[in-house]
């Protein structure tokens, strides 16, 4: 009896172990998946401010449980659990058997993509955890700072890649405005910057609370709650009311709209499925929606007319012969048409400025084309391996980074649909003289969340370039954006819409179009000079 006991006893023993041993993981991979229900379809934005810490805890604090390694794989967890919630409208393509796929195929195809980038975003956050590994036994302030430089700078090499969407600012938009104005001063990363600052404080505060145990018995006010005498809660709670001060300043200044640069723009939804787009009736239905688009709003006195991406599926040589173009050699009132470019043997998702004669006087060119969607990664390789998702059987190339896209109203700022999450676009555009941002997209395949946080994506580079924004897609949501973030108007999901709103040219430029994101060599350098301070001390 006594050894059944014991046995039993022993049992429960190495489950608790196996728990202990699992729970780490397990509060990573939570942490994570609780900073992606901060964006569409959720919006609990307010997490993002505390989501990271408890990573940040695993990470740093001495544990007898878990190795270096088991440390750095807390870093994945949190990375997939991260960008996996937030990324999960990406399985809103299949099935893709209105471009051919098979259904079976299609699911290997949706998943494999879905994971993909999932664990790309855990390969990057694993790389954190495994600096802060490296460099935990420092002073708890240069842990903060080193965190923070190395959490940008990641972001900053990833952003720099073809694939690109969730970095952690992204998250406090649309609903927090206020804090998504920092971006006015070196761009994104500001946020970016923000948020993980106060997580990494909040994690300090718990990792040396010890110390702050210690002062609340010396302190005068000896009823004073903990988290009142902790310093690191104190600091991060004083920086975060800091950081909305300042970003309720620049959210508070007034946006000037002097009559002569007022442009009154109208934007058609044509809610065309992309599943009809290559049929001769999808065709027949974006020629008509279009069209009819075109003319009402011509009516209602607008200057010019935006249409989505791919708006008519067709080639440049052909777009003269439409119904639209006629439309617009009628009117006299200025179209932007998304359409395909040509290059040789090549063909271009572009957006096409046609003046009051009804003729293209210039051109945009998508630069950041979709991995897999629209080209294959290393096509020599895997060409013959992953089938290609384009209704086109051409071969699509990406446009010049370093486009100009002069408009009859001055220059403006273009972007199509994928480009909305590079602000770097935006940015060298608005530098370049870009007076208002022109956003053509098309989320039909995917679901509702995916085309809310591409809304959020152009809100941030509305406010980070100080310029209105207009905003055609497809299906939705399209919308209008003035310099401070505010939506003016949104259309609904899967309609027919056109809206007219009066927009205004700007040439304002803010620290960010100036000097870029000067933001994260800084926090680099920083971090690089106290490393070696501590070292010589």
């Amino acid at each position: 009896m006594q050894k059944k006991q014991n046995k039993k006893q022993g049992e429960q023993g190495r489950q608790g172990e196996r728990l202990n041993a699992l729970l780490p993981y397990l509060i990573a991979l939570a942490s994570g998946v609780l900073m992606g229900l901060t964006v569409a379809p959720v919006g609990a934005w307010f997490l993002a401010w505390i989501a990271l810490a408890p990573l940040w805890v695993l990470v740093v604090t001495s544990s007898s449980i878990q190795n270096p390694k088991s440390k750095i794989q807390n870093g994945l967890l949190w990375g997939i659990g991260y960008h996996g919630v937030a990324l999960s409208w990406i399985t809103g393509i299949h099935p893709m058997t209105w471009l051919g796929v098979p259904w079976l195929p299609s699911l290997a195809i949706t998943l494999f993509c879905w994971g993909f980038i999932s664990l790309l975003g855990g390969v990057f956050v694993a790389i954190w955890a495994a600096v802060m590994v490296c460099l935990g036994g420092q002073k708890p302030w240069l842990r903060v700072l080193i965190g923070i430089a190395v959490w940008c700078g990641l972001e900053s090499l990833w952003s720099a890649g073809p694939l690109w969407w969730s970095s952690l600012a992204y998250t406090q938009s649309p609903h927090n405005l206020v804090i998504v104005h920092l971006g006015q001063l070196s761009g994104p990363n500001t946020v970016t910057a923000a948020i993980a600052a106060v997580n990494g404080l909040i994690a300090e505060g718990w990792t040396n609370r010890q110390d702050a145990e210690s002062a609340e018995r010396i302190s005068l006010v000896s009823s004073a709650p903990l988290r009142l005498v902790n310093k690191y809660f104190v600091i991060a709670t004083g920086l975060l009311i800091t950081l909305h001060f300042i970003g309720f300043i620049l959210y508070s200044r007034p946006i000037a709209q002097p009559t002569e640069a007022a442009l009154k723009v109208g934007i058609v939804q044509g809610n065309i499925p992309n599943r009809l787009l290559r049929s001769s009736e999808g065709f027949r239905r974006a020629q008509e929606n279009y069209t009819s688009g075109y003319l009402t709003l011509a009516n209602q006195g607008v200057d010019a007319v935006l249409t989505p991406e791919g708006a008519l599926p067709i080639f440049q040589r052909n777009l003269l012969g439409t119904a639209l173009v006629a439309a617009v050699k009628e009117k006299g009132v200025v179209a932007w048409i998304g359409a395909f470019g040509e290059r040789g043997d090549s063909y271009t998702i572009s957006l096409f400025t046609f003046n009051s004669k009804g003729e293209i006087v210039s051109r945009y060119d998508k630069s950041k084309l979709v991995p897999l969607g629209e080209y294959i990664p290393f096509e020599g390789i895997l060409g013959g391996l992953v089938q290609r998702l384009s209704p086109l059987e051409a071969h699509q190339v990406p446009g010049s980074a370093n486009q100009i896209f002069d408009t009859p109203f001055g220059r403006a700022i273009a972007s199509i649909c994928y480009e909305s999450a590079f602000p770097e676009q935006f940015r060298r555009q608005a530098a370049a003289g870009g007076q208002f941002i022109l956003s053509s997209s098309n989320d039909a395949h995917y679901t509702a969340s995916m085309p809310f946080q591409h809304h959020a994506q152009d809100i941030m580079r509305a406010i980070e370039t100080d310029r209105w924004s207009a905003r055609a897609t497809n299906t939705g949501y399209s919308a209008f954006v003035d310099p401070h973030g505010r939506t003016l108007w949104m259309s609904g999901y899967n309609t027919y819409e056109t809206h007219a709103e009066t927009i205004y040219r700007r040439q304002t430029q803010t620290l960010y179009v100036r000097w870029g994101d000067w933001l994260t060599p800084l926090l680099l350098g920083l971090s690089v000079l106290g490393w070696f301070v501590q070292r010589v001390v």
